[in-house]
């Protein structure tokens, strides 16, 4: 081969290799990038926060707060994103309440209702969700795993 050609065959073995492991990853989409600080802020949604508190305990949420809640969420310009940004908001609020091994996060309000409380919010801000899990399109698909599964049912 000769030494002209080599580095254009270098080059495609490159793209070859990286489209294939690429098309191979678990970690290839458009959800790879819904990190805290990357497309969300690290302390992510912090109004938002005041909304699924004050839903989880049965209180009314006021109008501004609500629709402060829904701009930090429709900020967030990659829709896959939303759902990520609300679940870092959740294992952070968890963290800061100490609900570690506990079912009841505050008085009056269990896990899985704040879980599937803060899954609900783009349904309830009407912001899009991709990936709509057994036809739901208002919840965000993590609320239907195994631990909150009969209660996704049960709002049905």
């Amino acid at each position: 081969m000769s030494t002209k050609t080599m580095p254009w065959v270098l080059l495609l073995c490159m793209l070859v290799g990286t489209t294939m492991a690429d098309a191979g990853s678990d970690n290839s989409g458009p959800w790879m990038w819904c990190k805290p600080g990357l497309v969300f802020p690290v302390y992510a949604l912090p109004r938002c926060r005041a909304v699924v508190k004050l839903q989880c305990v049965g209180s009314q949420v006021p109008a501004a707060v609500l629709r402060d809640c829904c701009q930090q969420l429709a900020d967030i310009t990659n829709d896959w994103c939303r759902c990520g940004a609300l679940s870092s908001m959740l294992r952070t609020m968890y963290a800061e309440l100490g609900a570690s091994g506990r079912t009841e996060v505050l008085p009056g309000c269990r896990k899985e209702v704040m879980k599937l409380t803060a899954a609900s919010v783009p349904g309830v801000c009407k912001v899009p969700i991709p990936n709509p899990t057994a036809g739901r399109t208002d919840v965000c698909y993590w609320a239907t795993y195994p631990d909150s599964r009969r209660l996704v049912s049960a709002a049905s």
